[in-house]
């Protein structure tokens, strides 16, 4: 005989080990609970079980439909799979928790330093039902998706299918932080010691079953446990006259009678006919039984056992009995198939199942009063009806307690996100905490847990390396359900490229770069701040700073960067803007045309930009005859990414956190794809973890920079990266590679420069020419520039001598310099060649 094997945190032990460790279960949840589980781990791992069971060749699929009925197995390993996909976990937890990072302590109210996250219940115990296979091991993904100690209790028969799959989704997980988390003990609940043992030391017990098994459970649970019941539920279908007479409708109500032959809760076990008339009921009960017998025949029903025939038998005699004082009429089978139990009594009835359904009389009026009493039992109810039908008789049905209502035909289906018996799974299987924090020390401190330890982070895909290219390849094929908004870049780099994203998605990314906000020093209690970034064209940043300033209830004046100066300048006097967002190109310019209005104002404090970098000259400028006195970057970020980074108020120049929350960042070597050593430069490769459909796996944004060690002095753990620049700031002229930013750096320090710098490359009739264009109102001796540009520069200093390139410094009005026609950024270099 084989030995019983149990799985405990990842490795199979006996009956007698088991026990041994049983008694110390409490002890062992407190130390794995000290360790957080992020719900990013518990999605990747679940996106990959999933994907092996959707694959019939995998072995995964092999194995778990080998402890599976024939005739089962195929429908049950596709609705695991579909249960464990990344789009049905994240909009679970969306629905139940509110988000992506449940787990994080971050502020429900931007305003207040007050923090709060959903944290586990702690030891959560799992008292699983026998008969249906699917609900063990997905009860114990949403207990792990809450962060908890998940002990799974299954019956002495049990097969193993709920510990094969959790092994594999353990394995699934290279940091061991799931496979800690999940027991698995099977045992009969005869077995007393046991099970006394198992729920005196819970937290909490989900357990499924009739009421005898929720009483007992409750009397072995300790005082403050969570007893979560998922027990037996009564469901109906309600039809008005006009829809009983529809035999397509009644056929669509014959196949939910045989499903599953009403095991499911929501399998319906009476009919309720919107009437009183007696002879009206009888009537419909017969034809109903007609279309009840076509699609039984259609459908061969399994024989019931013992017990359940036994209990069909007494209650169908028990009818035929009463059809002698006029209360009911028997509609059987010959073979005994299916059973219509018409009964004048209104009263909710549980069926005995099997193909067996009640028909009663229930005037809509009466609805509320009748089912009232029965409403802890109450779960789905189908209607049948037109439109105001519908809408009147939910409304009277959820008030009698239902906690659903579906269309006939579709009683046993649901959808992604859908509440389990009027409640949250996750939400019973989490608590809410609040920590109240003292303002002064914390205003920009937006989440607790970075002050912590660095995030746990899954590692990069083993996958090729993206492209722009392959990313707008990969549209033609994108599934429409992913593309809600579509957005296009700036094109400072080349021709624009669209970027799309779920509605969940998008806000998903503001809500992550509102986070970023807060911590660079934005305060929404008390700044007054103007959106001056671009507008139109499906550029998406003035939307997207909107969504992230509306997310943080922060006081907004939504001007976008017009061409008008002094209008926007008498707009952030006339409505007191302290704050202004933008990007730095067009902020110059607004600074510079309005200054005698902005130097007399004095009111604007803080800079927040984005897209480009001010050079330190121009801080300077601002800080000194502007009165500006904070300057920081609104965020990191691209088109097709979303925000990636955001700066602290302890980060300099170009210096930002990663946004952890949402992607993983990998530094490769500038020529080779291998990562580089740390602190050295290097490309900057992202993957984007919280994205549906356009996932953007290992994409190579064309940034350059390079990871910052050690801590920072705001005191948060997430990583931080300084940006180097861009691919296209090197540019190839009479075969010399020159750096835009070495060029720029050459006139801030040699030329005490504090304007904009754009470079021109043109061919030439036998050399190549690149200009220097300078803004004419910083700029001095445009003859004197080029030689201290060509002296700082060696590149140009070579090109030149060796007759290979002609350089020339211009200078010009601001307005004159090219910028991109949909974001107006500054493009740094133009290649005319």
């Amino acid at each position: 005989m084989t030995a019983v094997l149990h799985l405990w945190q990842g490795e199979f032990v006996d009956d007698a080990e088991a026990g041994r460790r049983l008694a110390g279960l409490s002890e062992r949840a407190g130390r794995v609970l000290a360790r957080p589980l992020p719900t990013d781990v518990v999605l990747d791992a679940c996106a990959a079980v999933g994907g092996r069971l959707a694959d019939p060749d995998s072995d995964l699929y092999g194995r778990l439909a080998g402890q599976l009925p024939a005739g089962e197995a195929a429908g049950v390993l596709a609705e695991l799979a579909a249960a464990l996909t990344r789009q049905a976990l994240e909009r679970k937890l969306r629905r139940e928790l509110g988000g992506l990072r449940p787990e994080r302590l971050t502020r429900p109210d931007a305003r207040a330093t007050v923090y709060e996250s959903w944290a586990p219940v702690g030891l959560l115990v799992h008292i699983a039902p026998s008969n249906a296979a699917a609900v063990a091991p997905l009860s114990v993904v949403e207990g792990l998706l809450a962060g908890n100690l998940n002990v799974l209790k299954t019956s002495s028969a049990d097969r193993g299918l709920a510990a094969e799959l959790l092994t594999a989704l353990g394995a699934a997980d290279p940091s061991g932080l799931i496979a800690e988390r999940v027991v698995v003990l099977r045992f009969a609940s005869s077995r007393r010691d046991w099970l006394r043992t198992l729920c005196g030391q819970a937290d909490a017990i989900a357990v499924w079953g009739g009421e005898d098994a929720v009483r007992a459970v409750g009397e072995l649970a300790p005082p403050g446990c969570r007893v979560v019941e998922w027990g037996h539920r009564i469901s109906f279908a309600y039809l008005t006259p006009g829809a009983a007479a529809d035999d397509a409708l009644l056929d669509a109500l014959a196949d939910d009678v045989c499903r599953f032959e009403q095991q499911a809760c929501s399998s319906p076990q009476v009919v309720y006919l919107d009437t009183a008339d007696t002879a009206e009921l009888l009537a419909f009960a017969a034809r109903f039984a007609e279309r009840l017998a076509k699609v039984s025949d259609a459908r061969p029903a399994p024989l019931p056992g013992t017990a359940e025939q036994a209990e069909i038998t007494t209650v169908q005699q028990l009818a035929r009995l009463e059809q002698h004082l006029g209360l009911t009429r028997v509609f059987a089978a010959v073979d005994g198939s299916w059973r219509v139990l018409a009964d004048t009594r209104p009263a909710l009835d549980a069926s005995p199942l099997h193909r067996s359904v009640w028909v009663k009389p229930l005037p809509r009026a009466e609805i509320v009063a009748t089912l009232r009493p029965m409403r802890r039992y109450l779960q789905t109810a189908a209607v049948g009806g037109d439109r105001p039908d519908l809408a009147a008789l939910s409304r009277a049905l959820l008030a009698a307690g239902v906690t659903r209502v579906t269309p006939v035909g579709s009683m046993l289906d649901g959808y992604e996100g859908e509440p389990h018996d009027g409640v949250y799974a996750l939400q019973r299987y989490s608590r809410r905490v609040g920590v109240r924090a003292p303002g002064a020390d914390f205003g920009d401190v937006a989440c607790l847990d970075d002050l912590v330890a660095p995030p746990v982070l899954p590692p990069a895909p083993d996958a090729p390396l993206l492209g722009k290219e392959g990313v707008q390849r990969a549209l033609a094929t994108l599934d429409p359900r992913h593309a809600h908004l579509h957005f296009r870049s700036g094109g400072s780099t080349g021709a624009p490229a669209l970027s799309v994203f779920t509605c969940d998605d998008y806000d998903n990314q503001m809500r992550a770069a509102a986070q970023g906000l807060l911590t660079a020093g934005f305060d929404p209690a008390r700044d007054r701040a103007a959106n001056l970034f671009y507008c139109g064209g499906m550029y998406g940043s003035f939307i997207s700073f909107f969504s992230i300033l509306e997310r943080l209830d922060a006081t907004q004046i939504p001007m976008a960067a017009g061409p008008d100066h002094a209008v926007v300048a008498e707009a952030l006097v006339a409505h007191r803007a302290d704050t202004v967002f933008g990007m730095p190109s067009y902020l110059w310019q607004l600074f510079h045309a309005e200054a005698d209005r902005l130097r007399a104002y004095g009111g604007v404090k803080k800079v927040f930009y984005g897209g480009e970098h001010f050079t330190d000259e121009q801080r300077r400028v601002l800080h000194e005859e502007f009165g500006v006195e904070t300057i920081r970057s609104a965020a990191y970020g691209s088109t097709d990414l979303g925000p990636l980074g955001y700066q602290c108020t302890a980060c300099e120049g170009s210096v930002h956190h990663v946004l952890t929350d949402l992607h993983t960042l990998e530094i490769l070597d500038p020529l080779q794809d291998r990562p580089v050593a740390p602190g050295e430069p290097g490309r900057l490769v992202f993957t984007s973890r919280a994205r549906s459909g356009q996932r953007l796996e290992r994409y190579e944004i064309g940034d350059l920079g390079r990871a910052v060690e050690g801590p920072c002095a705001c005191g948060s753990h997430v990583p931080r990266l300084e940006l180097l620049g861009r691919h296209g700031d090197v540019v190839r002229v009479g075969t010399y590679f020159v750096n835009y930013r070495r060029v720029l750096r050459a006139a801030q320090e040699r030329l005490a420069y504090h304007g904009e710098v754009q470079l021109l490359v043109a061919p030439g009739p036998g050399r190549e020419l690149l200009t220097v264009r300078l803004d004419e109102q910083y700029a001095g001796d445009a003859a004197a520039a080029r030689e201290a540009l060509a002296a700082e520069v060696p590149e140009l200093a070579a090109a030149e001598a060796e007759g290979l390139l002609t350089v020339a410094v211009e200078t010009v009005p601001r307005a004159a310099f090219a910028r991109t026609a949909t974001s107006g950024k500054l493009r740094t270099v133009v290649d005319l060649r």
